[in-house]
C-alpha cells in the first residue's frame, strides 16, 4: 500500500536570480519616482487646472498597469525582496497592486516586520481570503501575527485532518523543529514492491518538493526506514521495498531545536529528514528550504545581536530606530567614560611623556580587532555546537597562547615604530608588553562574554562588542599608560 501525505503544491513561476531582482527593485522605485513626480506636477497645478486630474488619473493607471504586470512575473520571493527594500509609504502603493491570490504565499516569504505592517493594512475578509488556501504548516507561521478571529475563521474551512495539524503545528515552540516540519511527503509499506511504488509514483502530478527519498513505514505509521529515490529508478521492479531500502537513517523529533537540526542538515548534506513522535510514529518531515530560512535567521539575529540591535524595519520611525539603538550606545557611552576616566587618572604621565597619548590608542585597537576575532569564532563555534566542556579548556587555552604570540609579533613591530619616533628604547619595551597583556584582555573577554551568556541560555552575540570595546579600551589605557607611569617615570 501506498499513501501520500498530502498534495504538493506547484511552483508556476521560475524564482529570478539575485541580480534579476535587483533589477526589478529598480524598475519598481523608477516607476514611483514617475508618479510622485507627476503628482508633483499636478499639485503645483504646472499642467493647469482642468487637464490636472485627468493626466495624473492616466499616467497612474499606467504606472498601476506596469507595475501589476512586474509583479505577476516575479516569484513570491522576490516580492517579498522588493517590498522589504521599499519604505513604508511606496511598500503599501506596491502591496494594494498584489494580485489577491497571491498575498499569502507573499507573506510567507516577507520579514516578520513587513509582514506586520502590511496585515496591519488589510482587513479581516481580506486576509481570510489571502489565507485560506495555505497548508497548515504554512498557515501556522502566519497565525502568530494574524488576528485571532481571522485564524478562527480560516480554522472553519479546514478539513478534520488539516485542523488537527494546524493545532499540532502551532503547539510546538517557535524555534523548534515541529514549528518548521511540513506534512509533504510519499510513504510507503515496506510489503510491496518496486513496481508498485513506481506505478503510484507516475499517476501523481508531481513530487513534493525537495523529495529525495520515500519514507517506509508499517502498519501503525511507525518509520522503518527510507528508500531514496536514486536507488528506486536503478533497482529491479520486482523487489521488495523491505530489501532496497535503508533503515539506518537521522531522524527528528519535534521538540527538538532547530538550530541542531540545520546543523545536522549541514553535517550530513541532508536534503530531507523525517520527524517523529516518542513512540516512532512518522509525524512529518524537515526539508532543506526551511533549514536554509532557519540558518539565515540565525546569522541575521547574530549579527544584529553582537552590535546591540534588534530586527527593525531599515525606513521604521525615527522614533522607533531610535528605542532599538538607543540602550546599547547609552551602555558604549558610559563605558567610553570609564575608559576616559582610567586614561584621565594618568594626566602628570602624559603630561610629561605627550606621545604616550597617540600611542595608546594603538594598544587598545589591536586588543580590541583581536579580541573581536577571537569573540567571532567562538560564536561561530557555540552556534553550530562545536564547543562543549570536554574541550572548552583546551580551546581557552590555545586562543590565550595565539593572543601572546600575535601580541608578541605585533609588539615588536609597535615597539621598533614607538622607538623610531620617540628615541627611546624603554618607551618601545613598554609598548610591546602594553600590546601582549591588553591581548590577553581582549581573548579573555572574547571567549569569557559569549561562553557566559550561552551557559545561561542567552544568546552569546548580544551586547559582545560593547563589552569587548569597553574591556580593551579601559584595560588598554590603564596597562599602557600604567606601565609607562612605572618604568619611564
Amino acid at each position: 500500500m501506498v499513501e501520500q501525505a498530502t498534495h504538493p503544491k506547484s511552483l508556476e513561476r521560475n524564482r529570478l536570480e539575485p541580480e534579476d531582482a535587483q533589477e526589478a527593485l529598480e524598475h519598481v522605485q523608477e516607476l514611483l519616482r514617475r508618479q510622485h513626480l507627476v503628482e508633483e506636477l499636478v499639485h503645483r497645478q504646472e499642467v493647469g487646472d482642468t487637464r490636472a486630474p485627468l493626466v495624473e488619473a492616466l499616467v497612474q493607471r499606467q504606472h498601476d498597469a506596469e507595475l501589476s504586470a512586474l509583479l505577476e512575473d516575479l516569484h513570491p520571493a522576490d516580492v517579498a525582496f522588493i517590498l522589504e527594500s521599499l519604505p513604508k509609504e511606496d511598500r503599501q502603493v506596491v502591496w494594494q497592486l498584489v494580485h489577491a491570490d497571491r498575498v499569502g504565499e507573499i507573506l510567507l516569504e516577507v520579514a516578520d516586520w513587513v509582514r506586520e505592517s502590511l496585515i496591519s493594512t488589510m482587513d479581516q475578509q481580506e486576509l481570510v481570503a489571502a489565507t485560506e488556501n495555505l497548508e497548515a504548516d504554512e498557515l501556522a507561521d502566519l497565525a502568530p501575527d494574524l488576528p485571532p478571529e481571522v485564524v478562527a475563521e480560516v480554522q472553519k474551512g479546514l478539513t478534520d485532518e488539516e485542523r488537527a495539524r494546524l493545532t499540532e503545528v502551532m503547539s510546538y515552540p517557535e524555534n523548534s523543529v515541529g514549528a518548521i516540519m511540513d506534512f509533504e511527503m510519499v510513504r510507503v509499506r515496506n510489503d510491496v514492491t518496486l513496481e508498485v511504488v513506481l506505478r503510484y509514483l507516475r499517476r501523481l502530478n508531481e513530487l513534493p518538493d525537495h523529495t529525495d527519498q520515500i519514507f517506509v513505514v508499517d502498519r501503525l505509521d511507525k518509520l522503518q526506514g527510507s528508500l531514496p529515490i536514486n536507488r528506486l529508478i536503478v533497482s529491479d521492479p520486482d523487489t521488495q521495498v523491505t530489501d532496497v531500502m535503508d533503515t539506518e537513517i537521522l531522524t527528528l523529533a519535534p521538540l527538538d531545536e532547530a538550530d541542531e537540526a540545520a546543523a545536522a542538515f549541514e553535517r550530513y548534506d541532508l536534503v530531507s529528514a523525517p520527524v517523529v513522535d516518542a513512540i516512532g510514529r512518522l509525524i512529518g518531515r524537515v526539508t532543506v528550504n526551511e533549514v536554509v530560512d532557519v540558518i539565515r535567521e540565525a546569522s541575521d539575529e547574530q549579527a544584529l545581536s553582537k552590535a546591540g540591535l534588534q530586527e527593525e524595519d531599515i525606513f521604521a520611525p525615527i522614533a522607533q530606530a531610535i528605542r532599538n539603538r538607543a540602550p546599547w550606545l547609552l551602555i558604549n557611552l558610559c563605558t567610553a567614560s570609564v575608559a576616559a576616566f582610567v586614561a584621565s587618572r594618568f594626566e602628570d604621565t602624559v603630561g610629561h611623556i605627550v606621545i604616550l597619548a597617540f600611542l595608546m590608542s594603538i594598544v587598545a585597537g589591536i586588543g580590541g580587532n583581536s579580541g573581536n576575532q577571537t569573540m567571532t569564532l567562538i560564536i561561530r563555534a557555540l552556534a553550530v555546537g562545536r564547543i562543549n566542556a570536554a574541550n572548552v579548556g583546551k580551546l581557552v587555552r590555545r586562543e590565550l597562547q595565539i593572543a601572546v604570540l600575535v601580541g608578541l609579533g605585533g609588539g615588536l613591530v609597535a615597539a621598533l615604530f614607538a622607538w623610531a619616533i620617540s628615541g627611546r628604547y624603554s618607551l618601545g619595551l613598554v609598548m610591546m608588553a602594553a600590546m601582549v597583556l591588553n591581548l590577553l584582555v581582549g581573548a579573555s573577554i572574547g571567549m569569557l562574554v559569549p561562553l557566559a551568556r550561552n551557559r545561561f541560555g542567552k544568546d552569546p552575540a548580544i551586547g559582545s562588542s560593547v563589552l569587548l570595546t569597553f574591556a580593551t579600551d579601559t584595560m588598554g589605557f590603564f596597562i599602557f599608560l600604567g606601565l609607562a607611569t612605572v618604568f619611564l617615570l
